[in-house]
């Protein structure tokens, strides 16, 4: 049986409330992008990524 250590690095409050500042941000630009997105343009991005991942759709 193989064993593993995992040290931690303890951050500080302000690391911590930078990290989740930038998630939110990045998260919200997500959700609102895809939002207001037209239709069409998301269809064709998934199109485009999935064939980029070798599946194939059509």
């Amino acid at each position: 049986m193989a064993t593993s250590t995992v040290s931690s690095i303890p951050l500080s409050l302000s690391d911590r409330l930078t990290a989740g500042i930038i998630a939110l941000m990045i998260g919200a630009f997500l959700v609102f992008g895809a939002g207001l997105a037209n239709s069409a343009v998301l269809h064709d991005t998934a199109h485009d990524t999935r064939h980029s991942y070798g599946f194939p759709c059509h």
